[in-house]
C-alpha cells in the first residue's frame, strides 16, 4: 500500500546530492532527491536514487537523426483484438468496476497490474480502446514491471533526452525538479518562470498527445505517479471519437481523409543548415485516424503540436484546426478529470485523446512518476469506418 500523503509530509525533507550526468555541456550540479514515497518504490526495485539520478541521454544533434528513430518498417497487431468482448476474466477479478463519465474514463478497484494474465491484458486493452482512459489506484509496481507490462502492448518509446530511470530504458521520469536543474535549457527556463497566471504559454493550456511526431506513435501509454499533492495536480483527458462526434455530419466529411502536419515537442539542428536555428521533426499524418480495435473514427489532433493541414493554405488550416481544438478542450461532457492519490496507474489511449494537468498546485510539491509509452501501429483512416455513437446505435 503506497503511504499517505500526510506520512509523506511527515517524513524529513529530502537532502540534495552531487550528480555528474552524461549530457554535453553539463557537469558536476546539484539535484533534490525524489520525494519520500519515490524513493520507497526505487528502493524496493533495487535502484540507486543517490547516484545519476535521472539519467540524461546523449542529445540527439540533428533532426534527420530524430526522424529516423523507429522509423523502420514494422507490423502491429494490438491485443485488444485478441480479447472477449464481456472482458469476463478482467471484470471477473475486480471487486468493482466504475465508469467515471458517459464517454471517457473507467476505474478498476482491486486488482494489481503486475499480477494480470495475458487474457486480462488483452481485455485491458480492449477496454482502454474502447474507454480511452483506465485507471487503477493503490499499485504495487516497480519500474521494472511497468516496462515489461508496456512491452506486451507494443515496442516501448525510448526517449532520445527526456529524463530516464537508470538502467530501466524505455521508461522516463515525470518530475519537474530534474528537469529545472539538469535538463534542455529552454525547458528549464519555463519551468522556472511558470506561475500562477501563466501555467502554460499564453494562449494555450496544456492539452496535447504524446509524441505525434513519431512514425509509429504510442497506443497505450502508461503512467503511475508515485508522488503528487494532495489537493491538486489533477490530469485531464478528452475523447477523440466525441470530439469527432460532436461535429455536423458535412463537417466530418470535409475532415475524413485529410492530412494532418505533427511535429516533435524538441528542436534540433538541421544538417543540411547547420547555422540555422533549432528546428522541429515533422511528420504527417491523417487528421481523422481510425482505431484498429473498435473500428471508430477520432480526431488526432492536438494544439500543442499540430501546425497545418497538408495541402491548405495556413489561413485556412488554421480556421479549421482552431475550431477543432475548441470542441477538443471545451467541452467538458467529453472530458474526465482525475485526482491522483500516491501509487495510482493511468493507462490511456493516445490515438484517441488530449491530455493535460492542473497546475493549481503551482509546483508546491514535486510530482514524481514514471511513464511507458508503447507504440502502436502507424496512423490510417478507413473510409468504411464509422464514428463511435453511429457504431454503438447512440444517435446524433
Amino acid at each position: 500500500m503506497a503511504p499517505s500523503v500526510s506520512e509523506i509530509q511527515e517524513q524529513p525533507a529530502p537532502q540534495k546530492v552531487d550528480v555528474i550526468q552524461q549530457l554535453k555541456g553539463t557537469v558536476k550540479k546539484e539535484v533534490p532527491q525524489p520525494p519520500a514515497p519515490a524513493r520507497a518504490r526505487l528502493e524496493k526495485a533495487g535502484i540507486n536514487y543517490n547516484e545519476g539520478y535521472p539519467f540524461y541521454p546523449d542529445k540527439p544533434k540533428y533532426k534527420q537523426d530524430v526522424a529516423e528513430i523507429r522509423a523502420e518498417e514494422r507490423g502491429y497487431v494490438d491485443p485488444g483484438t485478441r480479447a472477449d468482448p464481456e472482458k469476463k476474466a478482467l471484470f471477473g477479478a475486480a471487486k468493482e468496476v466504475r465508469n467515471l463519465t458517459r464517454h471517457i474514463g473507467t476505474e478498476i478497484v482491486g486488482l494489481q497490474l503486475k499480477d494480470l494474465s495475458d487474457k486480462q491484458k488483452d481485455e485491458l486493452a480492449l477496454l482502454i480502446a474502447e474507454r480511452t482512459v483506465v485507471f487503477f489506484r493503490d499499485q504495487d509496481l516497480s519500474p521494472q514491471e511497468q516496462k515489461k507490462l508496456g512491452e506486451y502492448y507494443g515496442v516501448i518509446e525510448v526517449h532520445p533526452q527526456a529524463p530516464q530511470v537508470p538502467g530501466v530504458p524505455g521508461v522516463s521520469l515525470i518530475w519537474d525538479e530534474a528537469q529545472r536543474h539538469l535538463g534542455d535549457p529552454k525547458r528549464a527556463s519555463y519551468l522556472n518562470d511558470r506561475n500562477f497566471r501563466l501555467a502554460y504559454p499564453s494562449g494555450s493550456y496544456g492539452w496535447h498527445t504524446d509524441l505525434v511526431h513519431e512514425p509509429y506513435p504510442p497506443g497505450v501509454t502508461h503512467l503511475h505517479q508515485d508522488s503528487v499533492p494532495e489537493v491538486g495536480g489533477d490530469t485531464l483527458w478528452a475523447s477523440g471519437y466525441s470530439a469527432y462526434d460532436k461535429l455536423s455530419p458535412t463537417f466530418r466529411k470535409l475532415l475524413d481523409g485529410l492530412n494532418g502536419i505533427y511535429r516533435s515537442a524538441h528542436a534540433y539542428l538541421d544538417k543540411e543548415n547547420p547555422d540555422a536555428p533549432p528546428s522541429f521533426v515533422e511528420r504527417v499524418h491523417p487528421l481523422v485516424r481510425t482505431h484498429p480495435v473498435t473500428g471508430w473514427k477520432s480526431l488526432f489532433i492536438n494544439r500543442a503540436m499540430t501546425v497545418g493541414i497538408e495541402g491548405l493554405d495556413k489561413a485556412e488550416s488554421d480556421a479549421i484546426l482552431n475550431h477543432l481544438y475548441d470542441v477538443y478542450e471545451r467541452n467538458v461532457d467529453i472530458q474526465v478529470r482525475w485526482h491522483w492519490t500516491p501509487g495510482t496507474s493511468a493507462l490511456w489511449d493516445n490515438r484517441t485523446s488530449i491530455h493535460t494537468v492542473s497546475w493549481d498546485y503551482e509546483g508546491e510539491f514535486g510530482r514524481h512518476g514514471t511513464r511507458v509509452s508503447s507504440l502502436a501501429e502507424k496512423p490510417y483512416f478507413d473510409s468504411k469506418s464509422k464514428s463511435r455513437r453511429e457504431a454503438l446505435g447512440l444517435g446524433p
